[in-house]
């Protein structure tokens, strides 16, 4: 349950209309507020509000008026900004990058900020009577709409500054790195919340010798890219059916309809009501969420780094941009211990085998691409052996060491086939050569 939340949350916090539509009903809500004190201190009756300006009804309509419609304007050029920051963003880092930007608070808070001014406003104006018989000026509620339109001045000149910022490709690579820092933190988080999660097998006989030979598949039922997994409800199901459960793909894996999502060991045949619940435990989406998805900051990295190595671009330092935030992130990554994926219910029984992330599929994400497309760039190929060597000492493990040291071996071979000035060649193999001197001393 506590996935499906996280997960909704994640998906509002992607779109240009929640916040927004929150601001507008706080503004709502504002504007009934103070039309009601207007309306008790018709004759001034709250002596604390005797210092608000006094106006007639057509002036106070041509105040309200104004500050609305430029509000409404503002808006709109605001809007159109913020479609050509993304347009450009698009075609120069990449359309994964998009995310950032829609999910970027400051720009939600500018646009929900003008809308609710506007709608404060006419809901102040409707309240404003002139006639023989009685007129209403809601003074308090004008002296606010000032006071507002005075705030939205600096509301605009903060977003022009923040556009100006976010754009800048180094600004936005270090936004994911600590993206890429709140996953790994994340997906270690969620492991250690639960008491029935090991990261290593109990006992080799927990898996039947036949699981195999003896298991069914769940198929999905739909597409689109695997968000999340609800490991506790999946593991409720398992438990109340008595069912062994292996899964077949992670988040951030594409499913296709019809493909096999899972392998099920169990006495007797799955029901119908059995596989919709299998079913209600996964949710699919047309694009990744970064939630239990490591390697979401990862790949939006590699696709900054590999486009900045285009021909049609040809910047290396953004790329080594990004690998300086692979450093910094991967080493911590390398100092901890990946999740085997068993999941055991409370009687100690295996229920679920996860399909888990491993430090070599992880550093395969990170330097497969950028390896292959700047093997003939001698800066990108030294700073990619110096980040191997960053990350290989605080490597925890052999297995981890054999996964750095087998890309530094292919960095190498691709500079001795693409990189033709002797001089340059010596630059890499001294790289190497530190990397293999810090192997040899673990």
């Amino acid at each position: 349950m506590k996935i499906r939340i996280y997960t909704f949350f994640e998906q509002l916090s992607g779109s240009f209309w929640f916040l927004p539509s929150v601001m507008v009903v706080a503004a709502i809500l504002i504007a009934f507020v103070t039309t009601s004190i207007d309306q008790v201190n018709t004759q001034n009756a709250i002596p604390a509000l005797s210092w608000l300006s006094t106006g007639s009804a057509d002036g106070a309509r041509s105040v309200l008026s104004t500050i609305a419609g430029s509000m409404i304007s503002v808006a709109g050029v605001t809007f159109s900004i913020t479609m050509v920051t993304l347009s450009l963003a698009s075609s120069q880092l990449g359309p994964r990058v998009l995310n950032n930007f829609m999910r970027d608070t400051g720009n939600q808070v500018v646009l929900g900020t003008f809308i609710a001014i506007f709608t404060y406003c006419l809901i102040v104006l409707r309240s404003i009577r002139s006639s023989e018989d009685i007129s209403f000026v809601p003074h308090l509620s004008l002296t606010v709409a000032m006071v507002l339109a005075i705030i939205s001045l600096g509301v605009l000149i903060y977003f022009f500054h923040h556009v100006s910022m976010i754009i800048q490709a180094q600004n936005l690579i270090a936004s994911i790195g600590r993206e890429l820092e709140a996953g790994i933190e994340r997906f270690y988080s969620i492991q250690s919340e639960s008491s029935t999660y090991e990261h290593e097998l109990r006992n080799k006989n927990d898996i039947p010798s036949d699981f195999d030979d003896n298991s069914n598949f769940v198929v999905a039922t739909s597409s689109g890219y695997l968000q999340t997994i609800d490991y506790d409800s999946l593991l409720q199901v398992t438990t109340e059916h008595d069912l062994l459960l292996r899964l077949l793909c992670r988040p951030g894996d594409f499913v296709a309809k019809g493909s096999n999502i899972m392998a099920t060991y169990s006495a007797k045949e799955l029901s119908e009501k059995v596989v919709k619940d299998i079913h209600g435990t996964f949710a699919l989406g047309v694009a990744r969420l970064r939630l239990q998805d490591i390697e979401f900051s990862i790949d939006q990295l590699v696709e900054i780094a590999v486009r900045a190595l285009s021909p049609g671009i040809n910047d290396p330092f953004t790329a080594i941009a990004c690998l300086d935030q692979l450093s910094t992130w991967l080493s911590d990554l390398a100092e901890r211990t990946m999740p085997s994926g068993y999941h055991y219910d409370s009687n100690s029984r295996l229920r679920v085998i996860s399909d888990v992330v491993t430090f070599n599929g992880i550093i395969n994400a990170a330097f497969n691409q950028i390896r292959q497309h700047g093997r003939s760039d001698v800066a990108v190929t030294i700073r990619l052996l110096e980040v191997i060597a960053i990350i290989i000492a605080r490597a925890s493990s052999p297995e981890q060491r054999q996964s750095l040291l087998k890309q530094a071996n292919m960095i190498k071979r691709g500079s001795e086939e693409a990189i033709f000035e002797e001089n340059d060649r010596h630059d890499v193999i001294n790289r190497y050569e530190l990397i293999m001197r810090i192997v040899d001393d673990k």
